[in-house]
């Protein structure tokens, strides 16, 4: 028993050694890779969680493509004889070898690709640890490419006076199977000593080097792509730095599967020389100022002044600049232009630059703050004619420093972006740039990202949050942003870089910057900067839809194929296809009728007058191939007739949802209906109703000619409303059966007598929304020898019948019944009147009875009266 428990207890211990032990895992760079034959390859492989030697064993094989089950051995860090044959010179003559980069990482070296080095990498590293537990090996695909990229330009030899414009071209392309993207840059070589003049970057941006810098952005030296393989170099006006040898230099690249970019393959091309010889010079540039020293809120008036012969009639433009970049300048035509971040001030009132005579320029700064202190120079370029900006001379002033004191600590905060509209994918950066009375690097600042989506939802958001301590906490905005924002800090200068921007990048972006006393609590002054508005724009649709005209003929009851064709597949995107049907003769501002929608996940979806089920049998849509759709009409009929189009929307898989991209409509096809000569008459008389609402109302459609007995008819009513829009409403088969096409009028419709040639129709209940215009379609069918098979063998339309509503007239008996209270006091007024009668009858008999009663007792007061006088008498 006590043998047993030491076995439990050394098992549960094994398995809690075990529990605590690392996990070994070997990562190799993702694949698959593309790499061009003859360039130098590298691939990493790094392990983690062993245990033993800090400085493992790393060992490279390959498994070609002939033998994919077959370890070929290439390299190892520990074993001299690890390389099979075929590797071992190279190993040898370290055109392969192994870099190791720190105990756990190394590099893969082959100096040289050559085709045989195409296949699956494995790098597997010796196990250090107490036991098996993780992978020791891991696996990665190349793929050696051949190298299309071709560089050329016709080597010369060019001498130019100082002030000359010169053009340099140069070809460059490649046929690489992969997408790849292209720089090309163009370098000054003088000695050992390389200059770097322009470069298009693989992201489509043109970058100076440092010596062109400030002639880029003047637009005195540019680089222009002509066509789909011309690199233009354009110098409007050479100098002597120019001179010496003059080439370009491009670079294929492309993207490996972690989202990192490599140059493939790197060529230049011949070269040219150049030899610029200098002018004389008499043009000399003076500056100077009021003072020198100046308060926040002073006024600072710069003077610059030519001092050269004949002033009067040459032709100069002057520019300001503050510590080397351009405030302002005056061009040879008088013309003003402020450089864009003093454009504000400018319009404010605040800057003034004008031209005093052609010897004498004058700029004016009201209202100075810390951000106008730094050096001031005056920039000169005499250029041959007002329109024409070829130089012949440039000066510079001598360097003229102002001073602005501060007034309190004056801190601000400018935000700039470069650039201010992206591309979908494109980076972009925003610097916010803190000035303040006291220098900056003495003061404890934090600095806060704001961001406002656009549509505005909830204001502005904080994304990220840097303290002092360089302590960084990000807001409710930060998901939107994670994994693409980096911070940078220098000095007065913070950048908030935004890598591969998307739709919810789009919005505005402030920086809120904060003055700390000590690292604890809260700043004691902050200041928020302008905001600066970012657009994203989305990527552009290459959409393109055949617009040809067409028209096509059909017999009767055969089907129709109407083709609608994209011009060429778009892989990394759907199409949505809709297809729409207008009359034959449609007015001008007519509206095509949806008939179906396929959309791009698939759905179908059709018009409201394409929704019964006898329609939806008889247009059907179908994808053929990547660019190619069509619009099945089966048993075609007359009715069938007119112009048929499609819309192909182009939809794409953006922020994690589908985005369109734009729509195109594709050229109109006739649709025309091809039958022998009609043998059928129906009454062809025009006809107008005016029916009330609630009416029942019988729109003709009678068959004037004799039917042979084989034959059977089938009939469709129409309603066209006054805007144009017509619509099917009830079709009799030819089977005998009727069909309702339109579910609000189920009970309202009723063929007369369809057997005996009337084929009239029934309208119950008539609306306000029955007006229009009617007719109907008859079709004559037969049936074909003993097949169950009918042809249609003739049709002919009626006449119409134009159906106007109108409300019903007001009679006597509607108006009481339509007021409450006339209702109430007809009814009431008879028993108040017979109330008034009884009562007066009442009345009436009481009266007569009192006044009968009177006339007796007066009666026998007389004859009492008399008795007594007889016997006195």
């Amino acid at each position: 028993m006590g043998l047993v428990k030491h076995q439990v207890a050394a098992f549960l211990l094994f398995i809690l050694m075990g529990m605590g032990a690392g996990q070994r895992v070997v990562t190799i760079q993702k694949g698959p890779l593309y790499r061009v034959l003859g360039s130098h390859m590298t691939l990493w492989c790094k392990v983690s969680g062993y245990q033993g030697p800090a400085e493992q064993t790393f060992q490279w094989s390959i498994y070609q493509p002939s033998a994919p089950e077959r370890e070929v051995q290439i390299v190892s860090t520990a074993d001299p004889s690890f390389p099979y044959a075929i590797y071992t010179q190279r190993v040898r003559a370290q055109e392969i070898y192994v870099e190791r980069v720190q105990g756990d990482e190394v590099l893969l070296h082959i100096t040289e690709l050559q085709d045989q080095d195409a296949g699956e990498y494995e790098c597997h590293t010796p196990n250090t640890d107490e036991r098996y537990f993780g992978s020791y090996s891991a696996k990665t695909n190349l793929t050696v490419i051949t190298d299309t990229l071709s560089i050329s330009m016709a080597p010369q030899e060019l001498t130019h006076a100082e002030g000359d414009a010169i053009e340099l071209t140069c070809e460059v392309s490649r046929s690489t199977a992969q997408h790849t993207h292209l720089s090309v840059g163009w370098y000054r070589l003088r000695g050992e000593h390389r200059a770097e003049i322009l470069t298009l970057s693989k992201d489509f941006v043109v970058m100076p080097g440092p010596a062109y810098a400030q002639r880029f952005l003047a637009g005195s030296v540019r680089l222009d792509k002509i066509g789909s393989t011309s690199y233009k170099l354009s110098i409007v006006a050479v100098e002597p730095s120019d001179q010496g040898q003059l080439y370009c230099e491009a670079a294929e690249w492309i993207e490996d599967p972690d989202g990192t970019w490599k140059d493939i393959s790197r060529k230049q091309s011949e070269r040219t020389s150049l030899v610029v010889t200098p002018q004389d010079r008499d043009l000399h540039v003076g500056i100077a100022a009021t003072k020198s020293d100046l308060s926040e809120g002073d006024t600072l008036r710069l003077n610059c002044t030519l001092e050269t012969q004949r002033s009067d009639s040459r032709h100069f433009q002057v520019a300001w600049l503050l510590n080397s970049t351009e405030v302002a300048r005056i061009d040879p035509r008088g013309l003003l232009v402020w450089k864009k971040e003093y454009e504000e001030r400018a319009s404010l009132g605040q800057l003034h630059a004008f031209k005093q005579s052609n010897a004498v320029y004058i700029l004016t700064i009201h209202e100075v703050g810390l951000e106008d202190s730094g050096t001031y120079h005056c920039s000169v370029l005499e250029v041959k004619a007002p329109e024409d900006f070829r130089s012949i001379q440039t000066n510079l002033s001598s360097a003229l420093r102002i001073g602005v004191k501060p007034i309190g600590l004056g801190l601000h905060a400018t935000l700039k972006s470069r650039p201010a509209t992206v591309s979908y994918t494109q980076s972009f950066e925003l610097v916010c740039h803190v000035s303040s009375s006291h220098p900056v690097e003495e003061l404890l600042l934090s600095v806060g990202w704001l961001f406002q989506s656009k549509p505005p939802t909830n204001g502005y958001q904080e994304l990220v949050h840097v303290l002092p301590d360089g302590t960084v906490s990000w807001g409710p905005a930060q998901p939107h942003f994670q994994g693409r924002a980096q911070l940078m800090k220098s000095g007065a200068f913070s950048w908030l870089h935004i890598h591969s921007a998307m739709a919810v990048h789009e919005g505005m972006y402030q920086c809120k910057v904060g003055v700390w006393r000590t690292l604890q609590g809260q700043p004691t002054d902050s200041f928020t900067s302008n905001a600066v508005g970012i657009k994203v724009v989305p990527p552009e649709s290459k959409l393109r839809v055949a617009t040809r005209e067409s028209s096509m003929e059909v017999a009767g009851g055969d089907d129709a194929r109407i083709d609608c064709r994209v011009e060429f597949p778009l892989n990394n995107s759907q199409l949505a296809v809709s297809w729409y049907y207008l009359p034959p003769s449609p007015p001008a501002d007519a509206i095509p009728l949806q008939i179906v929608q396929a959309s791009h996940s698939g759905l179908l979806e059709y018009g409201a007058e394409f929704s019964s089920p006898a329609q939806k049998s008889r247009f059907l849509s179908q994808r053929v191939s990547s660019h190619l759709f069509q619009l099945w009409i089966l048993s075609v009929s007359p009715g069938d007739q007119g112009q048929y189009c499609c819309a192909v929307e182009e939809w794409r898989w953006l922020d994690s949802g589908w985005h369109s991209l734009g729509k195109q409509w594709s050229g109109r096809t006739r649709l025309l209906l091809r039958l022998p000569e009609s043998e059928l008459h129906l009454e062809k008389t025009n006809h107008s109703i005016l029916a009330r609402h609630g009416q029942e109302v019988t729109l003709g459609c009678l068959l004037k000619s004799t039917l042979l007995p084989a034959a059977r008819l089938s009939a469709t009513w129409f309603h066209r409303k006054n805007d144009g829009h017509e619509r099917p409403l009830l079709t009799l088969k030819h089977d005998g059966a009727i069909e309702s096409l339109q579910e609000g009028l189920v009970g309202r419709l009723q063929l007369q007598r369809p057997t005996a040639g009337d084929l009239s129709l029934t309208l119950g209940s008539v609306q306000e929304d029955d007006a229009g215009t009617y007719h109907c379609l008859v079709q004559e069918w037969r049936q074909r020898g003993n097949e169950d098979k009918w042809e249609l063998q003739a049709w002919a339309l009626s006449g119409y019948t134009q159906l106007s509503t109108t409300t019903p007239e007001a009679t006597v008996m509607s108006r009481i019944c339509s007021s409450p209270s006339l209702l109430n006091f007809i009814l009431f007024l008879p028993l108040v009147a017979i109330l008034l009668l009884a009562l007066a009858g009442t009345c009436w008999c009481f009266i007569s009875r009192k006044r009968k009663k009177s006339t007796i007792s007066g009666d026998q007061l007389m004859e009492l009266q008399g008795a007594e006088g007889i016997k006195q008498a």
